[in-house]
């Protein structure tokens, strides 16, 4: 499995880099959700669900990924509905409030993530390398985000969606190899859950972690400000996609790792407790993962760097260009790094998210409400979004 394993990932990569599949729009407008919905959180999910909810830990996986593509049905609803009548003028006072309320708390959660996930990159390389220090990780982490911001500003979004798909490929490479990796391992020990605890999860504490835990998925909404570069059907067309492939490799990482949870018991909740599982069944994809886990960061912040350099400039009216608001976002990014301990604030980011996603939810309720072909099952449904959104931004603990 040692040599299979790299072979298998190299196997991956040599697809995705194709021209075939790199040069195919959807492909293209795919990666950017993606790469933000497989983030920092892929490697710390498994263990925490099996600290939460031992032997039910896929039962919670499902639970988050059904209500996150959920929430994206509502900005696909927004996508289809929303931007054609503010593009023509004709969304309300009350809605196009809504609209600008939302983007100031996704543009304030974007800005925290983006920085967030490079402080956890650049602290996790350099442990790697011994070189564990807070100077260090914060002047790595500058570094990288004003190469981020540079490219963005000198090149715009295809040079950013380049980034982005070389690590989204990288990563899903050995994603890949980890699955088979666990495959194996599980076939071979017959699936035993004899060392996974039982776990009672539930009391409130353990809801208000779980319901913490959507950020773990959140990303897709990254495809809502791609409009300059692809149009409304192929957005919607890519979140979903991005939805499907990053949820179907979720639910079966955590059921496939589910009989090593045991081993992380008691443990700290970080990213090497996935690395030292994913070792028990082969040593090789302790290094791999180590990769993915760099990869996982860098992707996830330029996709949200995009997703915010497009937020600025529909806000702006376009008066402040993407390029532009790709430096922009960067350059808030370090000011965060040297300004504040993101280990603290990454709550307010958390609750950020849900507050957009509960504000989307309103304004997709208040369109339904004034459709004259209203669908009473609609309303019904982005009710119990807002409503469910409504308890993550009150209750919801969060997992950072």
């Amino acid at each position: 499995m040692n040599f299979v394993l790299p072979l298998l990932a190299l196997l991956v990569v040599l697809a995705l880099f194709s021209p075939g599949v790199r040069n195919h729009r959807t492909w293209q407008a795919t990666v950017t959700p993606l790469a933000s919905i497989i983030g920092s959180g892929f490697l710390v999910v498994a263990p925490l669900l099996g600290h939460l909810m031992g032997r039910d830990a896929w039962l919670g996986m499902n639970l988050i990924v059904l209500l996150a593509y959920g929430i994206g049905a509502v900005i696909r609803f927004n996508i289809a509905e929303v931007e054609p009548r503010m593009q023509q003028g004709r969304l309300d006072g009350a809605g196009h409030w809504l609209e600008r309320l939302s983007n100031l708390a996704l543009s304030l959660a974007y800005v925290i993530s983006v920085a967030f996930y490079l402080r956890l990159l650049s602290a996790f390389a350099l442990r790697g390398l011994g070189m564990e220090s807070d100077l260090w990780a914060d002047l790595l982490t500058s570094a990288i985000l004003a190469i981020i911001g540079g490219m963005g500003l000198v090149y715009g979004l295809k040079a950013l969606e380049r980034l982005e798909e070389y690590s989204v490929s990288i990563k899903l490479a050995v994603i890949a190899a980890l699955l088979l990796g666990l495959a194996v391992h599980d076939t071979r020990t017959g699936f035993d859950l004899s060392s996974v605890a039982v776990v009672d999860w539930s009391h409130a504490e353990s809801w208000r972690v779980l319901a913490g835990l959507l950020l773990v998925v959140q990303g897709f909404e990254t495809s809502r400000y791609l409009g300059n570069a692809y149009d409304a059907d192929l957005r919607i067309r890519s979140m979903r996609y991005a939805q499907w492939l990053s949820g179907g490799i979720y639910l079966l990482f955590v059921a496939l790792v589910t009989p090593l949870l045991g081993m992380v018991e008691g443990g700290p909740v970080d990213e090497t407790a996935v690395i030292d599982l994913a070792a028990q069944a082969a040593w090789i994809l302790g290094p791999m993962l180590v990769l993915a886990a760099i990869m996982s960061q860098f992707s996830a912040a330029v996709a949200d760097t995009v997703g915010a350099g497009g937020l600025v400039a529909e806000e702006s009216g376009h008066r402040i260009p993407e390029k532009k608001a790709y430096a922009l976002v960067t350059g808030l990014g370090i000011v965060l790094v040297w300004g504040a301990n993101l280990y603290e604030i990454i709550a307010l980011a958390s609750r950020a998210f849900a507050l957009y996603y509960l504000l989307q939810s309103l304004l997709a309720l208040r369109l339904a409400l004034r459709r004259s072909s209203r669908s009473w099952l609609q309303v019904l449904f982005f009710l119990l979004m807002a409503a469910v959104l409504l308890a993550v931004v009150l209750y919801g603990k969060a997992v950072g």
